[in-house]
């Protein structure tokens, strides 16, 4: 009798040792889950969500007791604050979880369940921070697709390995050894610092623009020393992310700063021009100035080269602060928003000239931006004055304060020109005009010379 040896199939063998795998992960998975341990730490679990969810309900009655989105143009702070209430259960369910698994390693309990849950907790953490608080899409996404996976191969310790494969790729220039590692460190902190940079921006210059307390040039002041300081901050920290020495830039940092002071002093100069100006408060945001070269306008924005002064057509000029600084302004707003004008014109010698005065100060303080009434101090009524003594008439003028700038969108000179020629033609006053008066003196001879030329 003849015995075959069969073969084995390898497609056969690695089928069947793949089953047998999966057939002791299904049974280990069934043996802990049925274990009295898998009850315990979901019993855990379940009480600590529980507890959480009550703790965080009442902390937020106590912060935001109707829990209501903030109105249209509400306080950064209450935006902020609104958004940040729905953070307060994760924050404390990740805090419980985090105190179960120390103790569980403290008395030698296996609280693998407890770690995945914590695991799972961060993630939905973070993602609720980047739902509520990243506005851009990209920057959202980024973090979304980039920043999470990272945490979580952190959280289940595996990232040293990728981290130490990652540094083992490395070129060496020169002296400088770049790495994979050292470029995705440096692109992905440096995003997350241009959002936090930006984000923080934002929301430190709305907090202090808000806040009632302050003045408009002290509120500008302290926004550009918080955008400085800012800048120097995030500047630093990404030096110190690239692994530049921080301590051996500092001789070269010197002389770069006094190539760049050369340079560059005429920024310099503007920045710290806007600086002073904002310090003694000699411009604040909606002041009507006039330049020694004759440009005018309403200061409307501070920036930190520039000044944006608004004409009233509708141009923005952008003036260097230094300007402000080293040449002759005229701020008519300054002190008191309140400017006096005055209009001229005549009438004939013989007009009553004590009754058209009365008749003008009171068409004139009819006018609604004509600062005028009872109540008001008498140098601020409306004022009517002989000026001089013309040829054809007497010359008067009319003085009268009011709020604002006498031009654009405040033509109040115009209406009570207006105003004065249909007061003075209703009352039959003459407005004079200039006339030549010939008189002949000798009629004879001038027939006589009439004749001769004939």
């Amino acid at each position: 009798m003849t015995t075959t040896n069969r073969v084995s199939d390898p497609f056969d063998l690695a089928t069947n040792s793949l089953g047998t795998t999966l057939n002791q992960y299904w049974l280990t998975a069934q043996e802990a889950v049925l274990s009295m341990g898998f009850v315990v730490q979901l019993s855990i679990i379940l009480t600590i969500y529980l507890f959480a969810f009550l703790t965080a309900a009442q902390i937020r009655n106590r912060i935001a007791p109707a829990a209501k989105p903030p109105e249209s143009g509400a306080h950064t702070l209450k935006v902020l604050g609104h958004k940040l209430v729905g953070i307060i259960f994760p924050i404390l369910s990740i805090s419980f979880l985090k105190l179960s698994t120390v103790l569980g390693e403290q008395y030698q309990f296996d609280a693998w369940l407890l770690n995945v849950a914590l695991v799972v907790a961060v993630l939905l953490f973070l993602n609720t921070v980047v739902r509520a608080l990243v506005d851009s899409e990209n920057i959202a996404m980024f973090m979304r697709w980039v920043i999470l996976p990272i945490v979580f191969l952190h959280l289940v310790g595996i990232l040293p390995g990728i981290v130490a494969v990652m540094e083992s790729m490395a070129i060496t220039i020169g002296n400088v050894q770049v790495s994979s590692y050292g470029v995705a460190r440096v692109v992905i902190f440096g995003v997350v610092l241009f959002w936090l940079g930006r984000a923080s921006r934002n929301v430190g210059k709305e907090i202090i623009r808000n806040h009632q307390k302050l003045d408009v040039t002290t509120k500008e002041v302290f926004t550009k020393v918080f955008e400085v300081a800012l800048f120097c901050v995030m500047f630093v920290l990404l030096l110190n992310i690239m692994g530049i020495n921080l301590t051996a830039l500092a001789v070269f940092g010197g002389a770069v700063g006094v190539g760049l002071g050369l340079g560059l002093q005429s920024i310099a100069s503007n920045f710290i021009s806007g600086i002073i100006i904002l310090m003694d408060h000699s411009l604040t945001i909606g002041d009507f100035v006039e330049l020694e070269d004759g440009s005018k306008g309403f200061v409307r924005e501070f920036r930190m080269r520039y000044t944006v002064l608004e004409t009233y057509d509708g141009k923005d000029i952008l003036v260097p602060n230094e300007k402000f600084i080293n040449s002759l302004m005229i701020n008519w707003t300054h002190k008191d928003p309140k400017q006096r004008y005055r209009i001229d014109f005549s009438v004939a010698y013989k007009t009553d000239i004590r009754a058209m005065c009365d008749i003008i100060k009171e068409a004139v303080g009819q006018h609604p931006q004509v600062i005028s009434g009872e109540d008001i101090p008498f140098e601020e009524r409306p004022d009517c004055e002989i000026d001089s003594f013309g040829d054809s008439g007497v010359n008067m003028f009319v003085e009268f304060w009011m709020v604002g700038i006498d031009d654009g969108k405040n033509r109040v000179g115009g209406d009570l020109l207006l105003i004065v020629f249909e007061t003075l033609r209703e009352h039959n006053i003459e407005i004079p005009f200039p006339q030549r008066e010939v008189r002949v003196l000798d009629g004879s001879a001038m027939t006589m010379r009439n004749t001769t030329s004939e």
